[in-house]
């Protein structure tokens, strides 16, 4: 807990005002921090419809890239320098959400026959190019249909993380 309060803080404390709406969104895990800020809404006519509505972000969220690329790289190596992890960057536009740069990291798995099977059937079917890419669909779909539980799985590790940093010291 102690290391992701230390991070936003850092990172709060180093982006500059004005870059981006509110505080921006600090995530991390072992190889990398995740900086996710929410910029401006386009003006449009009243006429506007939604697919001048999502050019429009479109167009803003790759200004935004472009304006800040130079200030985020600095930010980023001095973050890189003084936690160790790779930074990565990304916005939020009304309701689209872009990653600018982010890890792909491989993950090493152990899979009995029919977990592989689940996943070649994927690949036979087309669906993903290969098991590798399989497994990231997977885990993508669970994010995505399992979100209220992985909040509490979440909300649980803070509870015991709490508990073991109340208890003696040793």
């Amino acid at each position: 807990m102690a290391e992701i309060d230390e991070i936003q803080g850092w990172f709060s404390g180093r982006i500059p005002d004005g870059l981006y709406q509110a505080a921006p969104e600090v995530t991390h895990d072992r190889e990398e921090v995740l900086i996710i800020g929410r910029i401006a809404e386009p003006k449009l006519a009243d006429d506007a419809g939604p697919d001048a509505a999502a050019a429009a972000r479109a167009g803003r969220i790759n200004q935004h890239r472009e304006d800040t690329r130079r200030e985020r790289m600095k930010i980023a190596s001095e973050a890189e320098t003084r936690f160790g992890k790779k930074v990565s960057w990304g916005v939020r536009c009304g309701e689209d959400e872009v990653l600018f740069t982010n890890l792909s990291m491989p993950v090493m798995t152990r899979l009995r026959m029919p977990e592989r099977q689940v996943l070649d059937r994927l690949v036979e079917a087309g669906v993903a190019k290969s098991r590798s890419h399989a497994l990231a669909w997977c885990v993508r779909l669970v994010g995505q249909n399992q979100q209220e539980w992985l909040d509490n799985l979440k909300d649980a590790l803070s509870q015991v993380e709490q508990v073991r940093a109340s208890g003696p010291s040793v």
